[in-house]
């Protein structure tokens, strides 16, 4: 039976990268994302579109009727607003961000969860970041994704004795549309301090992504893994 993958924000960048590497292992591949104009796996037999805004969670419901039960879940989808001061926030740039980066993946766990345990086995990664272990300037995408590292080892936790196992990645910047809405001087700052003074590659971190889903021992479950080619040693 064809295993099922669901990827939000997969219709470009990171998650874009994730869902090339399922295509090619031929899963059945169901891709989250706000708008598909220039979605590079339209019309691929296996690939399904589905639009949805996570700024509204009422979406996430019509999204599990949609794609029904799944063995792969990739918490992919999220945004940053650095040029909002952190006292400058709305409350909906508040609530956008954090439902985005934080209550989606949550509730897609609660979700797509019920589906694994009838199943015994499943696998989550969520996408998470630096900026959630470090402080950063965007204060509340920091906050969220310091969230989204906490829930993964709570879900791990809640998850593991039915199969499931949950981990995340905590990426540095990586070379995506995100980096289009930070400045030139944060940007060759954070360059700085990294050994090969360059981005990361969104194909470097989908491999980490696939390999966590599919490849990963169920021991390691629970585990945040930095990938920050030294910004953060520890």
């Amino acid at each position: 039976m064809t295993k099922k993958v669901l990827i939000t924000g997969g219709n470009k960048g990171i998650g874009l990268e994730v869902a090339k590497i399922f295509v090619k292992l031929e899963y059945e591949i169901y891709v989250v994302g706000r708008d598909f104009n220039e979605f590079e796996l339209g019309g691929l037999p296996n690939v399904t579109e589905i639009e949805a805004d996570l700024t509204n969670l009422d979406n996430i419901s019509e999204i599990v009727k949609t794609v029904g039960d799944i063995d792969i879940l990739i918490n992919n989808a999220g945004f940053m607003q650095p040029h909002i001061s952190y006292d400058k926030y709305t409350s909906q740039e508040r609530e956008n961000m954090m439902n985005v980066n934080l209550y989606a993946p949550v509730e897609l766990m609660n979700e797509f969860s019920v589906g694994m345990k009838k199943q015994k086995c499943g696998r989550i990664v969520n996408v998470a970041s630096i900026a959630g272990q470090i402080g950063h300037p965007d204060v509340w995408y920091g906050i969220a994704k310091a969230g989204l590292i906490n829930a993964t080892k709570i879900y791990a936790k809640l998850l593991g004795g039915d199969g499931i196992v949950v981990n995340c990645i905590a990426p540095s910047p990586v070379e995506t549309d995100m980096q289009k809405s930070n400045s030139k001087e944060r940007i060759e700052e954070f360059k700085k301090t990294v050994v090969t003074h360059r981005f990361a590659r969104a194909s470097e971190i989908a491999r980490t992504i696939v390999w966590l889903a599919i490849g990963s021992p169920e021991y390691i479950n629970g585990t945040c893994i930095d990938i920050n080619n030294g910004a953060y040693p520890r």
